[in-house]
């Protein structure tokens, strides 16, 4: 048995480095840390800026952004993209690409939607229970059948991904076009609606809120251990328990602090109001405001509502999807045979055939798993519109794409993580949404997006060129 800090035996380690002994023991990649870094910094930024601006002066630094509900929009806004940036990570990874996500995005959110509207709900009745089920089931089915033509024609027809995704990108926006007819498809059902995190019926509250966390910390102790375990058993190099002692507090602490900051949220004042008045919950007097509001302390904040009658959000519904989904895909990347084909492609294509991997049935199986995730981010964003149109999806796939490429995943092939796309899709979300709330011109975020993209490709080959 050896330890990954015993330096005793390896002269060469005996002149390292704090820092790189650090990163050395607790495995933390440098890249993934110096990201995190750039988000807060991108988010101190913006919270100040918009103080300045505004002269609104909530948040932690002084502005609108550090607030409990502008983080939370944040991550709700962050779902969908989330979602798809996780199935992008596994076809980059194997050298291919898919510019067709956000009209197949469109296309799938119209298709459920006119299943819905014009279909379900006349046969089996406006609410009924299977309406919203055939729905969902009908969404991730059609985009992994989409994402599977995508996958044939590349593997099989030999015509280059990015062809066919181009191709698709025109076509399914024109189609969802011609399945809508050029009209705004509503309302969807009340219980699809859920999945949008919209509505009060889609947020879990504090108490499951903390449940979850506590459950995730228990999750996260628990793989540690395991993983040490594990290394026992094959004789792999240990990390010091100081180093893990250390991942499990830093990863507690993350999730504790995201709990805290949903669960300080509260509900609008209309929507306390609305929900008191259909629950017959009693409304107790407020405080007078000079306008003949209600209004009462939430956290650190005054807010229109009434005393003794605050409710907190929690954790929403999309939040929760895209959190479980980037975990199983996870544990599909690094647990399964599946992954490690898919790594193995990236790495050496030629090498992976020759090996016996059926690279062609492998690339369907990718674009396909691709178009599924875009079949569940077209439930977030159409549930969360309460309505689907043929632009649902417009310029999505260059978030993603974005998105997958700043979270560490390299153009060559071969790297990438799960995680990273999701903080990298954060990443993205945040710049967009900090636009927007200092008001700046479409134009102008369009052009910082597309030069955060250039730049952080042009990181990747920095990385890679220093790597080799």
């Amino acid at each position: 048995m050896s330890n990954i800090t015993n330096t005793s035996q390896n002269p060469a380690l005996q002149n390292e480095g704090a820092v790189k002994r650090f990163f050395r023991a607790t495995e933390i990649d440098p890249r993934m840390l110096g990201m995190i870094a750039a988000l807060i910094l991108i988010w101190c930024i913006f919270d100040i800026a918009s103080g300045v601006l505004r002269g609104n002066f909530g948040g932690l630094l002084g502005g609108s952004f550090l607030t409990p509900r502008n983080l939370w929009t944040l991550l709700v806004q962050t779902s969908s993209i989330a979602v798809m940036s996780t199935g992008m990570v596994l076809l980059i990874v194997m050298r291919q690409l898919d510019l067709s996500v956000g009209s197949m995005l469109s296309l799938v959110a119209v298709a459920g939607a006119v299943l819905q509207v014009f279909k379900l709900a006349p046969v089996l009745g406006v609410g009924h229970p299977a309406i919203w089920i055939l729905a969902v089931v009908a969404c991730i089915a059609l985009g992994a059948l989409i994402g599977a033509l995508n996958g044939a024609l590349t593997a099989y027809a030999k015509i280059p991904a990015f062809i066919v995704t181009l191709g698709g990108l025109l076509a399914y926006s024109g189609m969802a076009f011609y399945l809508a007819k050029g009209e705004t498809v509503a309302p969807m059902d009340k219980t699809y609606e859920i999945f949008g995190g919209g509505i009060p019926i889609s947020w879990i509250g504090p108490f499951w809120s903390w449940v979850i966390a506590l459950v995730a910390c228990a999750a996260i102790i628990f793989g540690i251990v395991n993983g040490r375990r594990q290394r026992l058993r094959f004789n792999f190099p240990l990390r010091p328990i100081w180093a893990e002692t250390f991942l499990a507090a830093l990863g507690s602490f993350v999730v504790l602090g995201i709990t805290n900051v949903m669960n300080s949220y509260p509900w609008p004042f209309k929507l306390i109001e609305n929900y008191a008045k259909a629950n017959g919950v009693a409304i107790p007097p407020g405080i007078e405001n000079k306008d003949g509001t209600a209004v009462c302390m939430a956290g650190d904040q005054v807010v229109r509502c009434t005393e003794g009658l605050i409710y907190y959000t929690g954790y929403s519904l999309p939040v929760l999807v895209a959190l479980i989904v980037g975990m199983l895909m996870t544990f599909l990347a690094t647990r399964t045979m599946f992954g490690r084909y898919v790594y193995a492609i990236g790495g050496n294509p030629e090498a992976a055939e020759l090996a016996g991997i059926n690279t062609k049935w492998m690339i369907v199986k990718v674009f396909a798993l691709m178009g599924a995730l875009v079949g569940i981010s077209s439930i977030i964003s159409s549930a969360r519109l309460n309505a689907a149109t043929n632009a649902l999806g417009l310029t999505n796939e260059l978030y993603v794409i974005a998105a997958t490429v700043i979270g560490g995943t390299s153009l060559a092939g071969g790297v990438g993580t799960i995680y990273g796309a999701m903080i990298g899709a954060l990443m993205m979300q945040s710049i967009i949404s900090g636009m927007s709330l200092l008001n700046l011109p479409a134009a102008f975020q369009n052009m910082v997006v597309g030069v955060v993209l250039v730049l952080a490709v042009w990181l990747d080959q920095l990385y890679s060129r220093r790597v080799k």
